[in-house]
């Protein structure tokens, strides 16, 4: 009796568990890869800078969630059917955004995919879906290719 009271209070490994486990050694090659690419300077800050204190932000903030999971007497999924749904169905959109943004270009791959991003999340009607596509898409399309003169992929559409 003893044995089966003690699996019962053993944590329960969950899809969510795995997940955060996951993001928290990504966390840590992150910021094992930046290292190598330096910090740079005060005043002229180095490639690996950035990456590296992202790097550590995610694995930190993986720790501290895995951590509590672990401790928790729950062994409820924070994650319901349809929110796994959604979540696969963001995945996939952000996984097409990455493949076709060489073919079709920063702008249409980007307005396709916030459109799409706000239909999983449910934002009602077509008007508001485009208008928060539209948007976003104009206004990190000034920020980067305008303001910043960072070329954005440009595709087979020029």
């Amino acid at each position: 009796m003893d044995q089966e009271a003690d699996m019962e209070r053993a944590p329960k490994l969950r899809l969510d568990t795995f997940c955060v486990f996951v993001l928290l050694v990504l966390g840590l090659v992150i910021s094992i890869i930046s290292w190598g690419y330096g910090f740079g300077r005060l005043g002229r800050p180095g490639p690996g800078l950035y990456p590296f204190f992202i790097g550590v932000a995610i694995a930190v903030f993986s720790l501290v969630i895995l951590i509590s999971e672990l401790r928790s007497d729950t062994s409820r999924s924070f994650l319901d059917k349809e929110g796994a749904k959604t979540l696969v169905f963001m995945t996939l959109t952000f996984c097409l955004w990455i493949v076709a943004m060489p073919l079709l270009g920063y702008v249409v791959v980007t307005l396709l995919a916030t459109y799409a991003f706000c239909k999983v999340m449910k934002l009602e009607g077509w008007w508001k879906p485009l208008a928060v596509s539209g948007g976003t898409t104009l206004f990190i399309y000034l920020l980067f290719d305008y303001w910043l003169y960072i070329d954005l992929p440009r595709g087979i559409l020029g």
